[in-house]
């Protein structure tokens, strides 16, 4: 894979172009608004949660495409019940032209509801690309994952961009959101030397309240403490305040170096709502003059 490297162009900006969000089925009824502060084609992720079916998910991807914009729904490995279910999922998508890009995780059960243990066995049935897929996303994890061991991870990972190789399907990979930057580039720079070259959209939490974004990174193992607290803006004293990632974007900018971290954009989860979020990120390009 080739990186571009443009001089006359800012870090933050080269993060920016082609940023991705994620929603939730429950999300649809807001997308409109949102759409209209966004580029055409942004790529939404469609999350996959145990409490929403397969219409709900269905409509949502069918959404965002109608409004000009990238479905990339998700596909949680875990609680499908069978294969059934997963080519049922898939079908639909066919169906309604959504199918194109999807994200495969492992998903939150301790236990699977069916026959698929993780990602990487969702993807070694050759079902994703039989049904049209053509781009797969990854998880990864710059600081690590509270169950599983770092060389566990990065097995999983050479292993999920050899098997999308051989299948001749592109792939990126979206990292667990975190606090601070240094992390986040230490962690890509490996990936590079480990000979992974799929682009990694870095995880931003979207604006929040302090105590929603410290009970998550609690949930997820992303490191908060009080040095990295200070570095991000959260106030661990003032939890009813709200944060941006605008401190950590910049952090990030001013370390990115497109020979050892090669293609890097920003992948934002919208902790505190797709439309605070998307309005957030249409201040910031302005604010950093990258409108």
């Amino acid at each position: 894979m080739t990186t571009v490297s443009t001089p006359s162009i800012t870090g933050a900006e080269l993060l920016l172009r082609d940023f991705s969000l994620e929603m939730t089925g429950k999300d649809t009824p807001k997308l409109q608004v949102t759409a209209e502060s966004l580029p055409v084609g942004t790529r939404i992720n469609v999350t996959y949660l145990g409490n929403e079916d397969l219409p709900l998910r269905r409509e949502a991807a069918r959404s965002v495409r109608s409004l000009g914009l990238n479905p990339v729904p998700h596909i949680s490995a875990r609680r499908l019940e069978s294969q059934e279910r997963l080519e049922e999922f898939l079908a639909a998508l066919r169906e309604d032209g959504t199918q194109q890009s999807v994200f495969v995780v492992g998903g939150d059960p301790t236990h699977p509801h069916g026959p698929y243990t993780d990602s990487m066995a969702v993807i070694r049935t050759g079902l994703l690309k039989q049904y049209g897929v053509t781009h797969v996303g990854m998880s990864g994890y710059p600081e690590g994952h509270p169950n599983i061991p770092d060389e566990a991870l990065w097995a999983a990972l050479e292993e999920k961009s050899a098997l999308l190789a051989a299948e001749g399907l592109e792939g990126d990979i979206i990292t667990q959101f975190g606090f601070d930057a240094e992390p986040v580039l230490r962690w890509t720079a490996q990936l590079r030397e480990r000979e992974i070259h799929w682009p990694v959209r870095v995880g931003v939490p979207g604006p929040a309240g302090v105590r929603r974004l410290l009970s998550y990174a609690a949930r997820f193992g992303v490191g908060t403490s009080t040095s990295i607290a200070r570095k991000y803006g959260l106030s661990l004293t003032n939890l009813m305040g709200t944060a941006g990632p605008d401190r950590f974007i910049r952090a990030l900018a001013a370390g990115y170096d497109a020979a050892t971290h090669g293609e890097m954009k920003l992948h934002f989860y919208t902790f505190g709502g797709l439309s605070a979020t998307s309005t957030w990120i249409d201040e910031f390009r302005t604010t950093e003059g990258l409108k």
